[in-house]
């Protein structure tokens, strides 16, 4: 039987990345299997739910490269099906009118509360005459439709992930809701339990993989698929992502959605394969650096790990580095150029971003790392304390004065990497100073500080277009 597994999200929010990781479990449990990856938008909180977090979530799957292999279901369009099977619940008597009013629920509440009870429906309307419900209704009252769940009954399942779970029906809150308040004989509108089983089961879903936040809503959705006589999918619970502190990961944390890592500038391929490793490890690799299709091909559901994933910075940089490193330098500088551009920066060539591309790549750590470290290419950088006192030894300015002096009398229109060395050379030769002088006294003209890219590739590339020269004299001139 084909294996089919989906995403559900509520577009009441920007892509998050515990949504992500959870699609990215999906969609490599249904590759591993030669299954289907689906996409249903729970959109039917309408006060919350919008296009734009629609469109956001979708174009954040096909960013991170998880594809849907059918065209997304919207359960808004879906509500009239949803209240078909509610009806048919109530006509089997296996849910009810419940007229209990806002006020009333509040006062149970309290009084549970005073008690030192847990929050949970006394279930006061669930035998109700028809002659009741009519005298309710002709009192303008209005009612949802809950599930009856007995209290003595235990729920269990094999979870693909933690093994057998087993729930108590006295533990699940009193009956269950299955739709807004409505007036007369009307059905309101329905809520996730009941909209989640139905739905699941029209789109075949053969397994439920999602966060272990929804534990207790799959206990009582299990009861629904077995009142509406529904087979019964595989579940799977996946482990939270946390913070640093152990807590779950939130908005607090300032980055928690697919945008703002895509704007900080880590790669797509990167980030997938980051979030493959957050609550899961595979048996048959040490390898850390995987494609998507090469980690489905090793992914199991039962090797996701029970406890909480805390996200890790540093993994996250060390493998976007990598990623970096193994870019082609022609899709890398593509990418970077766009940087370049919004800054206003202009380049003498396209073999020139190529080049300065290939210089800063082994160095990057995320995309926007090109902005800081490509700009002393673009404008002249100050010169630091540490640069200045170099500019104080003798040699130095002398080092400086004699390179500055041999490329005006040679005219020399562009430098390379062959002709820079030889260069330092001669110099440091023909007037007996140290090559680390002269080396260390160009990196402070080029650079302003004694740290930066490799000194003989930069000067190639600040050669090109004289820029070279503008940075000697400065150092010359300067006190």
């Amino acid at each position: 039987m084909e294996k089919r597994l989906r995403l559900a999200p509520s577009p009441t929010g920007l892509f998050h990345i515990g949504t992500a990781r959870t699609a990215l479990f999906n969609w490599l449990y249904a590759k591993k299997t030669n299954g289907k990856f689906l996409i249903r938008i729970e959109d039917t909180d309408f006060l919350r739910s919008k296009s734009e977090y629609t469109k956001n979530i979708l174009d954040g799957l096909k960013w991170l490269g998880l594809e849907w292999d059918e065209e997304p279901v919207q359960q808004s369009n879906r509500i009239s099906i949803h209240k078909d099977y509610i009806k048919k619940l109530l006509e089997s008597g296996a849910a009810y009118r419940c007229f209990t009013s806002e006020e009333e629920i509040i006062e149970l509440r309290e009084e549970q509360k005073k008690k030192g009870l847990p929050p949970k429906h006394d279930n006061r309307h669930r035998n109700l005459s028809e002659r009741e419900i009519e005298e309710f209704i002709s009192q303008g009252r209005n009612s949802v439709i809950r599930f009856k769940i007995d209290d003595k009954i235990e729920i269990t399942w094999a979870d693909q992930i933690r093994g057998e779970i087993k729930w108590q029906g006295k533990d699940l809150g009193g009956d269950l809701v299955l739709s807004r308040r409505s007036s007369g004989y009307e059905i309101g509108d329905p809520l996730y339990n009941l909209a989640v089983v139905v739905d699941d089961n029209s789109m075949n879903i053969t397994h439920v993989v999602r966060g272990e936040d929804h534990i207790s809503n799959t206990a009582k959705q299990i009861l629904i698929y077995k009142a509406l006589e529904f087979k019964l999918p595989i579940f799977s619970h996946t482990p939270l992502i946390l913070n640093n502190e152990g807590k779950k990961l939130s908005k607090r944390d300032c980055v928690t959605s697919i945008d703002d890592f895509r704007e900080m500038g880590y790669l797509p391929e990167a980030l997938a394969n980051y979030m493959s490793f957050l609550g899961w490890s595979p048996k048959t690799s040490e390898n850390e650096i995987l494609s998507l299709n090469e980690i489905s091909k090793i992914f199991d559901l039962s090797d996701i790990n029970k406890a909480g994933a805390k996200f890790n910075w540093e993994k996250l940089n060390w493998i976007n580095a990598q990623y970096i490193k193994k870019m082609e330098s022609s899709k890398l500088s593509e990418i970077i150029k766009k940087y370049w551009d919004n800054l206003g920066w202009k380049s003498p060539s396209s073999d020139w971003d190529l080049k300065l591309t290939t210089l800063l790549k082994d160095s990057m750590i995320i995309l926007k790392d090109a902005i800081d470290q490509s700009k002393p290419f673009f404008s002249l950088p100050q010169i630091q304390e540490e640069g200045q006192e170099l500019l104080k030894n003798k040699e130095s300015k002398e080092s400086l004065k004699h390179i500055l002096s041999y490329l005006r009398q040679e005219n020399i229109d562009k430098l390379d990497q062959y002709k820079a060395k030889e260069i330092i050379n001669n110099i440091s030769k023909s007037h007996s100073i140290k090559k680390g002088i002269v080396m260390k006294s160009l990196r402070v003209a080029f650079f302003g500080c004694l740290s930066g890219p490799d000194l003989i590739q930069s000067w190639e590339l600040l050669s090109e277009n004289k820029s070279d020269l503008l940075r000697i004299e400065r150092c010359l001139i300067s006190p």
